[in-house]
């Protein structure tokens, strides 16, 4: 029986998978890593709409190549669709999100009933933010809540999870059921503190965690040594950052404009020497996906390809990281095809009766 067959609930694509010891979720991004496996997750662009069929459209592209679609809250303090209502929307279809939770615009009071509203959805993995300032996006005047932090965040949802109760004590009836996540940041400034930075998220709660942008392997190198020196790596999954750079121009943008992402000069004259830059970008990610995955530790990738999402399908495939393994794909159903004619029959056809004259007929 295949990996996908086993991480699918046979009573609904829907509905969560049964409990396993060991686990925390009944999610198959936790079933995947404790497996093992190397794992790919990815981030979903979200629309500026209220159509579902905008997220539909951008997540269906990742089916088969991805083990957990980021739903992102609010990145760089742009405003669109929610990270919750990203994840209602991909639960129901069956696929496996992983909610973004910032800390930047909720207290704890809406934070906390978001974590058990997400739960209550079927989401399993939870994915623990600070988040940007306000000042980082196109509503400055926006008011800052900051209530919690990306560490205290973790601890809250932990104890809710693990406690069965509120931060202020007060009992759940049912905890979530949930796999916590943190992001990472080897690549800025004190490097040093960064392992016993990670030390400290994995203590608050974290299970797995995601890094920023690799670009630079040798310095994610140093990184890693250091975090399975103190031990980490034994407690946590870390998946590395990886993404495509659409041009040099992009990359001088990004290095100067986007804070906490490190991209070396060499790799910019890499992509400056290259008849198709776009190409060599997306190259440039695989090679590097080639060598991350080697480094001891790594549980997975976690691709960003924001507006290259058509990329990451090649990516992944063309990196052989999966080898072989096939991760749960939207499949139509028999019965998605006999409720859609059912529809297409209601709304479509044409009725000889109207509901008065059938009123009538029945009397």
């Amino acid at each position: 029986m295949s990996a996908r067959q086993r991480d699918e609930n046979p009573a609904g694509i829907h509905l969560p998978l049964d409990p396993l010891p060991g686990h925390s979720s009944r999610g198959r991004l936790e079933r995947v890593l404790r497996r093992g496996e190397f794992a790919v997750t990815t981030e979903l662009n979200p629309p500026d709409s209220a159509d579902p069929e905008d997220v539909y459209n951008r997540a269906k592209i990742f089916d088969g190549w991805v083990d957990a679609i980021n739903a992102v809250d609010a990145s760089g303090a742009n405003c669109h669709m929610s990270s919750v209502g990203i994840c209602a929307l991909l639960t129901r279809m069956g696929y496996a999100p992983i909610m973004q939770i910032a800390c930047r615009d909720k207290n704890r009071i809406a934070i906390q009933g978001d974590v058990l509203g997400g739960a209550a959805m079927g989401v399993a993995n939870m994915l623990c933010l600070t988040g940007d300032g306000v000042q980082a996006g196109d509503q400055p005047g926006a008011k800052p809540v900051f209530d919690l932090d990306s560490m205290s965040l973790l601890e809250t949802v932990r104890i809710m999870r693990d406690n069965g109760k509120f931060l202020s004590g007060r009992k759940l009836t049912t905890p979530p059921q949930v796999f916590l996540g943190a992001a990472v940041n080897p690549f800025a400034p004190p490097f040093d503190f960064r392992p016993i930075h990670l030390g400290k998220k994995i203590a608050a709660g974290a299970q797995f965690v995601q890094t920023q942008y690799c670009f630079d392997v040798p310095m994610f190198r140093t990184f890693m040594q250091k975090a399975r020196d103190l031990g980490h790596t034994e407690k946590v999954f870390v998946l590395c950052g990886v993404g495509p750079l659409a041009s040099a121009k992009t990359a001088k943008w990004i290095r100067s404009n986007v804070p906490g992402i490190h991209i070396p000069d060499a790799v910019i004259k890499r992509l400056e020497g290259a008849q198709d830059q776009k190409k060599e970008g997306k190259q440039l990610c695989i090679d590097i996906i080639n060598e991350v995955k080697e480094i001891p530790g790594i549980s997975g990738i976690h691709v960003m390809a924001y507006r290259q999402e058509e990329y990451v399908a090649e990516i992944v495939d063309e990196s052989g990281v999966l080898k072989g393994r096939q991760p749960w794909k939207r499949e139509i159903r028999r019965d998605d095809q006999m409720v859609a004619d059912r529809l297409d029959h209601i709304l479509h056809d044409e009725i000889t009766e109207t509901q008065v004259d059938m009123v009538k007929t029945a009397h």
